[in-house]
C-alpha cells in the first residue's frame, strides 16, 4: 500500500480513468469552466488592490489609479488568458474530495507519484501548489509589479516587462483558490496556452447535451518516457469510491486486459465512511 508521502490524488470518474489508461491522456480543463471559476478574478482583484495600496501608502495616487485602470482592462480579457489544469489533492480517501470531484463518491481516485510527475513536467506545463492566502500583499508578484511601475516614467505606459508580469499573474491565478478551500491542500498541473507560443498540443472539445467544453490532452506515456518510466510507474494506486458499485475483480480484469498487470495488484476499496443520502 503506497504511503501518503510524495503521492498526489486525482479524484474523478471511471470515464476519465478509461481515458487515462486507454489513451495515456490526462485532460487539462479550462479553469474558467471549473466550479471555482471565479478564483482567477478573485486573485487578480486581490493583486491589484495590494499593489494600489502600496502606492497609496506612499502618496503616489497617479500610479495607484493607473494600476487600477490596467487591471480593469485586464479583467475584461479573462477568457483570452484562461489557463487549463488538472487538479490533485495531497489527501488520500478524503470525504470532501469524493463528494466534490468523484461523482459524489461513486467515482475513483487515481494516485500519482509526485516525484515522478514533477520530474516529467516540462515547460509550458507546471505543477503548482495552490495558493490560498487571503492577504494578497504577501504574494511575490505584488513587489515585482510595484517596482516595475515605480520605474515607469510619467506619463505611465505599458512596458514589455509589465506585460510579462501580468501574464505571470494570470498563470498564477490558475493555481489560486479562496481561503475557504484551504482544507483541500490542492496541487494543479497547469498550462497557460496564451503565454507559451510553442505549446504544440492541439485543443479538443467535449460535447454534452448541455454545452461544449474545450480542453487540452497531455500524453502521460510520452511524458513518462522522458524519465525512462512507464505509466504504471507513475500510477501508485487506484481507490474505488465509497459509494461506487464497481467490482474490484472486474476492474482488475480491465487493467490486466489493458496491460496494467502491476496496477491491477494496487486496487483498493475506499474506507471513507461516506454514505449515500436517502
Amino acid at each position: 500500500m503506497p504511503g501518503k508521502q510524495n503521492i498526489l490524488y486525482h479524484y474523478t470518474d471511471f470515464s476519465a480513468l478509461d481515458g487515462i489508461l486507454s489513451n495515456s491522456e490526462l485532460r487539462l480543463n479550462n479553469v474558467l469552466n471549473m466550479n471555482d471559476a471565479s478564483e482567477m478574478l478573485f486573485f487578480m482583484n486581490g493583486l491589484c488592490g495590494a499593489v494600489a495600496e502600496k502606492f497609496q501608502a506612499e502618496g503616489d495616487l497617479e500610479r495607484a489609479e493607473w494600476i487600477k485602470k490596467v487591471f480593469s482592462e485586464e479583467k475584461e480579457k479573462e477568457f483570452v488568458y484562461s489557463a487549463y489544469a488538472a487538479c490533485f489533492s495531497c489527501y488520500r480517501d478524503d470525504a470532501a474530495q469524493w463528494e466534490r470531484y468523484a461523482n459524489r463518491g461513486r467515482g475513483v481516485c487515481i494516485a500519482f507519484r509526485e516525484d515522478l510527475l514533477r520530474e516529467i513536467t516540462a515547460v509550458p506545463l507546471s505543477l503548482q501548489t495552490v495558493f490560498y492566502q487571503d492577504d494578497m500583499g504577501e504574494h511575490e508578484l505584488v513587489d515585482t509589479l510595484h517596482k516595475l511601475i515605480q520605474q515607469n516614467e510619467s506619463p505611465l505606459q505599458m512596458t514589455s516587462r509589465i506585460r510579462e508580469t501580468l501574464n505571470q499573474a494570470w498563470a498564477a491565478s490558475a493555481a489560486f483558490k479562496h481561503p475557504s478551500f484551504v482544507s483541500e491542500k490542492e496541487v494543479r498541473l497547469v498550462v497557460s496556452p496564451f503565454e507559451q507560443g510553442f505549446f504544440d498540443v492541439e485543443p479538443r472539445y467535449h460535447i454534452t447535451k448541455e454545452r461544449i467544453k474545450k480542453y487540452y490532452p497531455v500524453n502521460l506515456q510520452k511524458m513518462c518516457s522522458l524519465a525512462d518510466a512507464g505509466l504504471e510507474d507513475l500510477l501508485a494506486e487506484l481507490i474505488i469510491g465509497p459509494e461506487s458499485k464497481q467490482s474490484i475483480p472486474i476492474l482488475q480484469d480491465y487493467l490486466n486486459d489493458h496491460g496494467y498487470q502491476e496496477l491491477a495488484g494496487r486496487v483498493t476499496q475506499s474506507a471513507c465512511p461516506l454514505r449515500e443520502r436517502l
